[in-house]
């Protein structure tokens, strides 16, 4: 059996749980998420428990298996607890604000980038160099950040750049110079 897969989840109180087929929606307090799983994996639901099964041992099912559990277990955590990430932005000048729901960075350029919060993605800014963005697909949550740290990625020699909360950035030394004789 998959270590992964083999786990029930466990349904929070407020959360409601469908199953169309392949198609399982889930509809929490924090909104609803949808996802069209692989036919071979089946979902059935005893009490407050979701269990995953797969038809055979194949590596196939083996790797749908646990992929589908996790997946299921992050649409059930999204749509109560909700998902996050935080940047964090190294440099002189470098700094975020909120106009209307978008973000206003300015790092360095002769001008601010402006970046739109797709649709169930929320943007905060804590200070003036904390990002905070938030929503209930993980997935979602987690390209925004990607999006938002494309935008600036951290430099190996200052290490000047947006970065995730605890990213380590490997410093290279510069450039040596002449040795004098």
């Amino acid at each position: 059996m998959s270590r992964v897969g083999a786990n029930p989840i466990t349904l929070p109180k407020g959360v409601e749980l469908k199953i169309d087929g392949s198609q399982v929606s889930v509809k929490g307090p924090k909104g609803e998420l949808s996802w069209a799983f692989q036919s071979e994996i089946t979902f059935r639901q005893e009490d407050d428990q979701i269990i995953v099964t797969r038809p055979s041992d194949q590596a196939r099912h083996k790797a749908m298996h646990g992929l589908s559990r996790t997946l299921l277990a992050n649409m059930v955590t999204g749509v109560t607890e909700g998902f996050s990430k935080t940047l964090e932005m190294h440099g002189v000048g470098y700094r975020a604000q909120m106009q209307g729901k978008d973000l206003e960075v300015s790092v360095g350029f002769s001008h601010t980038v402006k970046v739109s919060a797709p649709e169930g993605i929320e943007f905060e800014v804590d200070g003036t160099s904390k990002i905070i963005i938030k929503g209930v697909n993980k997935q979602a949550v987690g390209q925004a950040a990607a999006n938002v740290r494309k935008i600036r990625p951290p430099e190996p020699y200052k290490g000047k750049g947006i970065r995730y909360e605890g990213e380590y950035v490997r410093r290279k030394a510069g450039k040596a110079g002449k040795a004098m004789e």
